[in-house]
C-alpha cells in the first residue's frame, strides 16, 4: 500500500478529481432516471458521466501514486466516491427495470459492509490491501453496469440484435461479478479476523 504523504495539499489535482467523481454522482443518477430511463438522449448522457468518472477514477490513483500525492483524505474520499458512483448506478438499473433489484441489494450490502469494516479496522492500525480477486470484481461490475446504461435495448433489426447480445453479455459479466463480490467479501473477513486475532496475540 502505497505510503501517504504528509507534506500533500488536501487540494491536490488526485484529490480534486476524486472530489469531482462524487459531485458527478447526482447528476449521473439523473440522467440516468430522466423519463423513467426510457429518454435515449439521456441515457447515453448518463453512459457518458459513468465513464468519465471511471476514467478520471484511474488518472487519480495513477497521479496521486506517480507525483507522491496521497494523503489520508484522498484514501477516504476515493472508496466513498467509488461506492457512492456504482450504488447509484446499481440502484438506478433496478428502479428502471434494467437491473434485478436482489443483485443491487447484495452488492451493495457487501461493498458497504466491507467499506464500512474497512475503516473501522484501519482506525485500529490494521490494512487489509484490495486483492487481485477485488480488482477483477470491480472491473466486472463497471464493465457490467456500463453496458446496461447504453439504452440498447427495445430496438428493431440489427440494432435490436446487437442490444439483446450486449444485454446478455452484460447479464453474464454481473453474474461473475456477483459471484466474485460474495467470495472476495468472505476472503476479506477471513484475512481481517487473523490480522485481528495476530495484532491480539
Amino acid at each position: 500500500m502505497t505510503d501517504v504523504n504528509p507534506h500533500a495539499s488536501v487540494w491536490s489535482l488526485p484529490n480534486l478529481l476524486t472530489g469531482l467523481r462524487i459531485v458527478m454522482v447526482p447528476f449521473f443518477g439523473w440522467a440516468l432516471l430522466e423519463d423513467g430511463g426510457t429518454s435515449t438522449p439521456w441515457r447515453f448522457v448518463a453512459f457518458a458521466l459513468f465513464a468519465v468518472a471511471m476514467i478520471t477514477d484511474r488518472i487519480d490513483g495513477d497521479l496521486a501514486r506517480k507525483k507522491n500525492l496521497v494523503t489520508n483524505v484522498g484514501k477516504v474520499l476515493d472508496p466513498i466516491a467509488d461506492k457512492a458512483l456504482t450504488g447509484m448506478a446499481f440502484v438506478g438499473l433496478s428502479i428502471i427495470g434494467e437491473l434485478w433489484w436482489w443483485v443491487t441489494v447484495v452488492v451493495l450490502l457487501r461493498e458497504w459492509g466491507i467499506t464500512v469494516l474497512r475503516f473501522y479496522l484501519l482506525r485500529h492500525g490494521i490494512v487489509v490491501a484490495a486483492s487481485r480477486g477485488g480488482k477483477a470484481k470491480t472491473f466486472l461490475q463497471m464493465a457490467s453496469l456500463s453496458a446496461l446504461i447504453l439504452p440498447l435495448l427495445g430496438h428493431t433489426g440489427v440494432w435490436g440484435s446487437i442490444g439483446v447480445a450486449v444485454w446478455w453479455v452484460a447479464a453474464v459479466t454481473m453474474g461473475l461479478a456477483v459471484a466474485l463480490t460474495l467470495w472476495t467479501g468472505v476472503a476479506y473477513l477471513v484475512d481481517a479476523a487473523q490480522r485481528r486475532r495476530a495484532l491480539a496475540s
